[in-house]
């Protein structure tokens, strides 16, 4: 890590689905790190979880970054073009993308799930939102990124190399780190950069929700994977912190078309989750 107290300043980003989250994590640390944020997202209002992009961006700005939100549907090509011609025509430039949203509540219901069980729009719904919007994205960033020689993070997961969840998330994920590296070989003669990471457990609001047990203990069951015990997960502003570390560095270019776990990241680059610790996953 760059010893930079604001290593990002004058940087401009945009993290997707960043209204609560790993992408809410992530847009505070480019926050924290002095970058200008576009906060996209549908929650202009609190649901059941709490979080909206208005919530968001207020808070980078209370972490010495710039927070812009930006209310936008990412199954809506038109709004995604419009979020960059928006930046292109306030900013003039883009140097990072952070790929992050996604329809956890849709993809929720169908966890642990046989593939006869789970129904083909759940094949729609997650490919929509959480490939398709990515690429999307990136097509409509890439003539600013490339003008930076920028960065583009995908946020992926472990579930594209073995079985996580169902089917349908396994080759969704594997598809996203099939477009990382295909970002990345036609990108090979520039300057800019594309990867995918992969968080572990993440401690979202989601899964704050969950009650402690009679010995007081947090636990989550996915089923067919396992218990894992909250206390041990990572915050969503370690993924944020991974991020950082990427766009600072200017010898990235290394990392690129490849998928890295954010513990890996974390332990080459010297960073800690907010609590000090380097959580560990498989």
């Amino acid at each position: 890590m760059s010893g930079i107290p604001h290593p990002l300043k004058d940087r401009i980003a945009v993290v997707t689905g960043a209204s609560r989250g790993i992408g809410k994590g992530i847009a505070l640390e480019l926050g924290a790190a002095g970058a200008t944020v576009y906060v996209t997202g549908r929650s202009q209002q609190r649901g059941k979880l709490p979080g909206t992009v208005a919530e968001t961006a207020a808070q980078i700005d209370e972490l010495g970054g710039t927070g812009i939100p930006v209310v936008c549907d990412h199954g809506d090509d038109d709004a995604t073009a419009a979020l960059f011609e928006q930046i292109a025509t306030e900013q003039g430039r883009l140097d990072v993308l952070v790929n992050n949203v996604y329809n956890s509540p849709a993809a929720a219901r169908w966890l642990g799930r046989k593939f006869w069980e789970v129904p083909p729009k759940a094949w729609d719904e997650t490919f929509q939102i959480g490939v398709r919007s990515h690429y999307v994205a990136s097509v409509y960033a890439a003539p600013l990124l490339l003008e930076t020689g920028g960065l583009i993070v995908n946020v992926s997961s472990p579930g594209s190399q073995r079985y996580m969840h169902n089917a349908v998330y396994g080759v969704a994920k594997t598809a996203l780190d099939r477009l990382t590296a295909d970002l990345a070989h036609d990108l090979a003669d520039t300057e800019v950069t594309a990867v995918s990471i992969w968080p572990g457990i993440v401690a979202t609001e989601l899964l704050q929700l969950v009650p402690a047990d009679a010995e007081g203990k947090r636990v989550v069951t996915l089923p067919g994977e396992g218990s894992f015990d909250l206390d041990e997960a990572e915050t969503p502003r370690f993924a944020g912190r991974a991020v950082v570390a990427l766009a600072a560095d200017s010898n990235r270019q290394k990392r690129t078309g490849k998928a890295w776990k954010v513990a890996d990241l974390a332990a080459d680059y010297g960073f800690t989750d907010i609590d000090g610790r380097v959580p560990r996953h498989d």
